[in-house]
């Protein structure tokens, strides 16, 4: 019976968001904290912290993710300010995705704090709606962390139901709402769709989604590539990609080696050699939107002897400079003086670029802070021009596709933690 409540043909998807992530982590842990304004910085000291994420207290003061700390406790003296637990949020996260894989193994997730379901066969468990209610009961119940759930047949639309009630709701959106939901909506309210991208559809008439759903595909080609096609699709709901949970493998490594035209031994040649690889290796990582936790080099004697050498690094990194910096130290360490054909930098433990969060430490601190400024004005740029405004010139995909989708505060190396194996239903 239960069955006859799951469409014949489509699939039911979940996406699964939790609510304030980072703030409500600490809550959970610290029941004092429950009620009262809360952000997490990068660095409490006044003036110099910028807020990673905060409590819905704290939001109903004007407080907001990428806000520097100072002007958040102008807005709200009362504001309680927290370094980020990584660790924490690690935990917690996993025992969070544990809870989902009871329902099916198909969960994808997508950052530290939320993921996508396909609970297409799940209807031994009930119907989608008591699917949703049981995970929001279970996760507030075992972690007390709030969560917001969409329920739909794609993973764009479940995404955009999760967002239409926070916190602690579920929204059902269908093929058959959208003329009436989204249409009407203005297109930087879309998800994938930035302020400078509904600008440039402004440019060709297009101002709703509607306006979107009905669009051109010859104009949003032009205008946006294949990212315009791909949008159109959204506009009317239409998303194919399946929900896999394998999908946190796509980027395992990005690096770049190079054959020497003759055997070198020279130091300042090969350090030469170095500094070309990590500019390679950074446009990509730069391109992919992606940063590298562990650097790794590879070395090639003229007897064809190789060697791999690797460091986990404490914080993610993309800039040449520090690609080059870090690879000549572990060549120093590594390298036996002998002549050398081959060269190489791999960058791995990779992290999504927008959603990696620096854990400043006594030696970076320093450096760091004097960049705020730099990047408390980036940040307003941003604000007002929209996400790609500044950006490195690395990160210009040349086939002009763009990702579609932005996400909460997220470490991909986390995913890397996640065992194969899927829970088996209690």
């Amino acid at each position: 019976m239960m069955k006859e409540m799951y469409p014949k043909n489509g699939k039911v998807i979940l996406h699964v968001d939790m609510n304030s992530f980072y703030a409500s982590v600490e809550m959970a842990y610290d029941s004092n904290l429950k009620g009262k304004p809360l952000a997490i910085a990068g660095n409490v000291e006044e003036r110099r912290g910028i807020i990673v994420t905060c409590s819905y207290e704290a939001r109903k003061f004007g407080v907001k993710t990428t806000m520097p700390l100072w002007e958040a406790r102008k807005l709200c003296p009362q504001l309680v300010v927290m370094k980020p637990n990584f660790e924490r949020y690690r935990a917690v996260s996993l025992a969070m995705f544990e809870i989902l894989r009871h329902y099916t193994d198909l969960v994808e997730p997508v950052s530290i704090d939320e993921g996508y379901l396909d609970i297409t066969e799940s209807f031994e468990f009930g119907s989608p709606m008591e699917i949703a209610e049981s995970i929001q009961k279970r996760i507030h119940e075992q972690l007390d962390i709030p969560c917001s759930i969409g329920i739909a047949p794609n993973k764009f639309l479940a995404k955009t139901a999760s967002d239409m009630k926070k916190p602690m709701g579920i929204t059902v959106l269908r093929k058959r709402d959208i003329p009436k939901v989204l249409w009407p909506l203005n297109t930087n309210d879309m998800h994938g769709v930035g302020k400078k991208t509904a600008e440039k559809l402004e440019t060709i008439g297009i101002h709703t989604i509607g306006d979107l759903a009905k669009g051109n595909e010859i104009q949003l080609k032009t205008l946006l590539g294949i990212n315009g096609i791909r949008l159109k699709e959204r506009a009317n709901g239409m998303d194919y990609r399946p929900v896999d949970p394998e999908s946190i493998e796509e980027f395992k490594s990005i690096g770049n080696s190079t054959t020497l035209p003759k055997d070198v031994g020279n130091q300042l040649e090969l350090f030469r050699v170095l500094e070309s690889l990590a500019e390679t290796v950074s446009v990509r990582l730069n391109r992919k939107k992606v940063l590298a936790s562990t650097l790794g080099i590879t070395i090639r004697y003229k007897d064809r002897k190789t060697i791999t050498r690797s460091k986990k690094l404490s914080n993610p990194i993309s800039h040449k400079e520090d690609l080059s910096s870090f690879a000549k130290q572990l060549f120093l360490k590594s390298w036996n003086g002998d002549p050398i054909r081959l060269l190489g930098i791999t960058g791995t433990d990779l992290v999504d670029q927008t959603r990696a969060y620096k854990q400043l430490d006594l030696f970076s601190y320093e450096k760091d802070a004097k960049k705020e400024p730099l990047l408390n004005t980036i940040s307003s740029l941003r604000e007002k021009f929209g996400k790609s405004i500044i950006e490195n010139a690395g990160s210009h995909k040349m086939d002009g596709s763009q990702n579609i989708g932005t996400g909460t505060s997220f470490n991909k190396d986390f995913l890397r933690a996640f065992p194969n194996k899927n829970k088996d239903p209690d």
